[in-house]
């Protein structure tokens, strides 16, 4: 009923906000004598805050047309390598860039954005990598024939694409993918897999989400599986492709991080607001193009949601030795002894605390330690783990280096 209601309000919103959108034009055109004054850029600017504040937010296009490798540019257009109905594994051709570059696969989180909120950790990977990334299908755009997606899927699908790409690729895994990747690659390495990965390097992700907890931590402690289905699951309605299946609403996802930090975004709408009456564009700039992303969200099925909140956060199953893949086989990361392993935390992460990361190297017993590194970022919270200045010029190059390290090890 929630997901009806939903869709019923932003038909009846559609008017109004059509409205908006004329009136913002209309106080913004240049043959408008008022445009300059203070009363036109004043409606001008409620409009436009009217107009993004009710719009639709679709799945955003890549957008990173270019990269510069040692000096030039050269172009870069995202392709699907790799695809199942759940997921398309996206490369990024980089036309004329040098063939010795190592593959990298990115695994982006499924909690609730598209894998382009990653666009940064993308580009600032291109210069010296192969990139690859998963962008997972949106569950309200699966059709019911599709069939269910669950964690463990979700293991497959990792273990599908690492296959695909091959003995030697790197593996970064942001967020949410922790403890399917380690779970994922634990297997292979006692399958005794051709394609392992020559690292794994692990960002804010919740490995054993009992360390430090954070508030969503203690939300998935305190409440019930049964809570969580009557009050977070709903049903996709029409016209989506997906209707009738059960979901996670994105749009659930998305008031719960934003009424964890309600003032913060409060205040960058109200500075919005002065910055569109003051004609500073490249601040307004600056706030669509992260409102653009963060309020693009997509939905997840019931059987993966469900399963990541009993078995990650309330049990911390992988982390206690106790996960069972297909609930027969046993995951035991000590059987990985040849794959580098790096964490990475941010200090300030109100997401996965201090430690939640780093349990990977407790599980991880038989990799040598000449092949681990722990970092903790300063200064950072969970989105600054893999985007932004700090993440750009302090967390990539260790990275590579780490990289590098693991190679001339081996």
């Amino acid at each position: 009923m929630l997901y009806s209601l939903v869709e019923m309000n932003r038909a009846a919103m559609a008017p109004m906000r059509l409205q908006a959108k004329a009136a913002a034009a209309f106080w913004t055109s240049s043959i408008n004598p008022a445009r300059d004054s203070q009363m036109g850029r004043s409606i001008a600017a409620a409009a436009s805050v009217f107009e993004r504040a009710t719009r639709y937010y679709g799945k955003p296009e890549w957008q990173i047309p270019s990269t510069e490798i040692e000096g030039k540019t050269h172009m870069v257009t995202p392709v699907t390598a790799w695809s199942s109905p759940w997921c398309q594994l996206v490369h990024f051709e980089t036309a004329g860039a040098p063939e010795n570059r190592p593959d990298i696969i990115i695994v982006a989180p499924l909690s609730g954005h598209y894998a382009t909120l990653l666009r940064g950790t993308v580009e600032a990977f291109l210069p010296t990598h192969n990139v690859y990334i998963t962008d997972w299908t949106d569950a309200r755009m699966a059709p019911v024939w599709f069939g269910r997606f669950d964690l463990d899927d979700y293991i497959d699908h990792i273990r599908d694409m690492l296959g695909f790409l091959g003995a030697g690729a790197h593996v970064l895994a942001v967020c949410q993918p922790g403890p399917p990747v380690l779970a994922a690659i634990s297997m292979m390495a006692e399958d005794g897999a051709e394609a392992m990965p020559a690292t794994m390097t692990f960002m804010g992700s919740p490995i054993d989400a009992r360390r430090s907890p954070t508030v969503p931590n203690v939300l998935a402690e305190e409440r019930s599986l049964d809570w969580f289905r009557s009050k977070m699951i709903h049903t996709v309605p029409l016209p989506w492709a997906g209707a009738g299946r059960r979901v996670y609403p994105g749009f659930v996802q998305l008031s719960s991080f934003m009424h964890m930090n309600w003032d913060r975004h409060v205040d960058a709408h109200n500075r919005f607001f002065a910055h569109l009456v003051e004609g500073d564009e490249d601040s307004a700039d600056r706030h669509e193009t992260f409102y653009d992303e963060y309020l693009s969200v997509l939905d997840l099925t019931e059987e993966f949601y469900i399963q990541t909140i009993e078995r990650v956060f309330q049990k911390a199953l992988l982390a206690k030795g106790e996960y069972r893949y297909r609930d027969e086989r046993r995951v035991r990361p000590e059987a990985i002894s040849s794959v580098g392993l790096m964490t990475v935390e941010g200090e300030l992460d109100d997401i996965s605390g201090i430690g939640q990361t780093q349990a990977a190297h407790d599980l991880c017993t038989n990799i040598p330690d000449k092949l681990k590194e722990d970092y903790v970022q300063p200064g950072v919270g969970h989105y600054g783990v893999f985007n932004g200045s700090k993440f750009r010029n302090q967390i990539v190059p260790r990275v590579i280096k780490f990289q590098a390290h693991v190679a001339k090890a081996g």
